[in-house]
C-alpha cells in the first residue's frame, strides 16, 4: 500500500466519521450545556480518551475477531501490525462475513432514516417516502429474507453474519431513540440525573453512535491501523466541534442527508463485496466525498436563501 492510497483512505475515513457523527455531537453539546464548567472539562478530556483510544481503538479488533473466533483476540491484534500469512489468510476468508454483517447494518440505518426520521427534505421524494414510514418494517423484513436466501446458498455462516448485522441495527437503533428522548428530558429541566450520571450517559451514547463509523470504515479498508487513524482523527475533530462550532455546523441542514446517503452507499458496496464484487481502493472514498460535497453545497445555497428571506 503506497502513501497516496493511505492518504486517500484516511482522508475518506476522517470525513465520513465527522459527518456521520453530527447527531452525536449535537446531543453532546445540548447535554453539556446543562453541566457545570468543571464537568464539561472532565467529559471533553476523558471523553476523548474513551472515544478515540478505547471505543474506536478496540472496537475494530473485536469486530474482526467476532467474524473469525478461531483466532484469539491477541492474534487479530498481532495480524494488524505484522505479516503472519496464516492469520492473514484466515482473516481474508472471514472478510465476506464482516462485509455482509456491516452492509446489512448500514443499509437498514439508511432505510430507517429515509422512512422514519424527521428531516430537512433535500428532494421531494424524501418527503413522499417519509409519509410511507409504516413500510419500513416490511422492507426490513423482505431485505432480511432475501439476504438469508441468497447468502445461505454460498455459506450458512454468511447468512448468520448478515442476521447479526440486522440484529445489531435494531439494538443500537433502540439506544439512539432513547438518547433522543433523554436529551429532550434534560433540556426541559425535568431530568434529575446527577452530573456524573450525565457524563456516563454521554459516554454510553457515544459508544453506540461510534459503531456506525467503525462498521462503515470496513467499506474503505480492511486495515485496522488505518481505520483507527482515520476514525480517531475524525473523533478528535467532532469533539472540538462540540465545543467551538456545533451551532454553526447545525446550520448546514443537508449534511445529515449527505451522511445518510453515504451510509446507504457503503452498505450497498459492502453487501456486493461480500458476494464477490470488487472495487478499487479509491472508489468508496471518492464516492463518499462526492456525495458529502454535493450536500454541503446544497446546505450553503440553503443558508444563502434563508439569509435573503430573513
Amino acid at each position: 500500500m503506497d502513501i497516496f492510497e493511505i492518504v486517500v483512505i484516511v482522508a475518506g475515513l476522517c470525513i465520513f466519521e465527522i459527518v456521520s457523527s453530527i447527531d452525536n455531537a449535537i446531543i453532546n453539546a445540548h447535554v453539556l450545556k446543562t453541566l457545570p464548567e468543571k464537568f464539561r472539562k472532565i467529559f471533553l478530556f476523558w471523553g476523548i480518551i474513551f472515544a478515540v483510544f478505547v471505543v474506536r481503538g478496540i472496537l475494530p479488533f473485536i469486530i474482526v475477531w467476532m467474524t473469525d473466533p478461531s483466532l484469539s483476540l491477541f492474534q487479530v491484534v498481532g495480524a494488524a501490525f505484522s505479516s503472519d500469512e496464516a492469520v492473514a489468510k484466515s482473516l481474508e476468508t472471514s472478510k465476506p462475513l464482516l462485509l455482509l454483517g456491516g452492509g446489512s447494518y448500514l443499509f437498514l440505518i439508511f432505510v430507517s432514516w429515509l422512512f422514519l426520521e424527521e428531516k430537512k427534505y433535500a428532494f421531494w421524494m424524501e418527503k413522499f417516502i417519509h409519509k410511507q414510514g409504516v413500510w419500513f418494517y416490511a422492507i426490513a423484513s423482505i431485505f432480511t429474507v432475501l439476504m438469508v436466501y441468497f447468502s445461505i446458498k454460498i455459506n450458512p455462516m454468511l447468512a448468520l453474519a448478515g442476521t447479526i448485522g440486522i440484529s445489531a441495527f435494531f439494538i443500537t437503533d433502540g439506544f439512539k431513540k432513547n438518547a433522543e428522548e433523554k436529551e429532550k428530558e434534560m433540556m426541559s429541566g425535568k431530568s434529575n440525573m446527577s452530573a456524573w450520571s450525565k457524563i456516563l450517559y454521554l459516554e454510553a451514547i457515544d459508544a453506540s453512535f461510534s459503531i456506525d463509523g467503525v462498521i462503515g470504515a470496513f467499506a474503505f479498508t480492511m486495515s485496522i491501523p488505518l481505520i483507527i487513524l482515520g476514525n480517531g482523527l475524525g473523533a478528535f475533530i467532532v469533539r472540538d466541534l462540540t465545543v467551538k462550532g456545533i451551532d454553526k455546523i447545525s446550520k448546514y441542514v443537508y449534511l445529515k442527508n449527505g451522511a445518510m446517503y453515504a451510509v446507504g452507499l457503503l452498505g450497498a458496496v459492502m453487501t456486493l463485496e461480500s458476494f464477490g464484487q470488487e472495487y478499487p481502493f479509491w472508489f468508496i472514498p471518492l464516492c463518499s466525498i462526492l456525495v458529502l460535497t454535493i450536500f454541503f453545497i446544497m446546505s450553503i445555497l440553503e443558508i444563502k436563501k434563508m439569509e435573503k428571506i430573513g
